[in-house]
């Protein structure tokens, strides 16, 4: 059943006043065609993302368009060479990155990561690692994934994931793969099963991209 726009808008301000690391007060909410789109300013790149957790957590939104501005303030605002040294200083210690796996550039506060490992899982270890560190304002992932094992029988290892997690309607998503890349259709009951269905893919021994366009289409 289709969510009203102005009934969606309430729900997704109500659920940002409910997330205790968002501040709701500094941000503005519109919604246009079950796509709600986040305005206005917070305070780290943490609180952004988990902004837009939120909001993808409640049912009928079909979209999320971040276009909040993160403002640094006191001691959150760090050199490029402080936020590179971290961020590498980080990765070292996360036993989930490979050693020597990923190169860092900062500029500006935002940083991007570079280099190759075998699983997702590594690929977004390193995002996170850096996601919370001081002075950072963005992330760009340009990791790039080089299983060692061979694609086969892809399509029904993913498909035997999706049976066995009881929050996915294994039913309503199709899976479509060709050698290591992976196309999810169908539909979902909201965007956090969407994602969901992303994470079971990539799941996949040998899987080396994942094309999401799976709907959401609550019912």
């Amino acid at each position: 059943m289709k969510v009203e726009d102005s009934v969606l808008r309430r729900k997704v301000t109500e659920e940002l006043e409910w997330e205790p690391s968002v501040d709701a007060s500094q941000i503005g909410v519109a919604v246009k065609n079950g796509i709600a789109t986040l305005t206005g300013t917070v305070l780290s790149y943490p609180e952004k993302t988990y902004a837009e957790r939120a909001v993808r957590r409640v049912a009928g939104v079909k979209g999320v368009a971040d276009e909040l501005a993160i403002k640094l303030f006191g001691s959150d605002i760090r050199s490029d060479s402080d936020v590179a040294q971290a961020a590498v200083n980080s990765l070292i210690l996360n036993a989930s990155v490979p050693k020597d796996g990923v190169k860092v550039l900062v500029e500006d506060g935002w940083v991007s990561l570079d280099g190759e490992v075998e699983w997702q899982y590594q690929r977004l270890a390193a995002e996170n690692t850096v996601r919370h560190l001081r002075g950072v304002v963005g992330i760009t992932n340009r990791i790039s994934i080089k299983p060692h094992l061979d694609a086969t029988n892809v399509k029904s290892k993913i498909e035997s994931a999706f049976a066995r997690q009881a929050h996915l309607d294994a039913n309503k998503i199709q899976v479509e793969a060709l050698n290591s890349e992976v196309t999810l259709k169908g539909s979902a009951r909201s965007m956090d099963e969407k994602f969901a269905a992303e994470l079971a893919a990539w799941s996949a021994p040998g899987v080396t991209k994942v094309r999401n366009d799976v709907i959401v289409n609550a019912w």
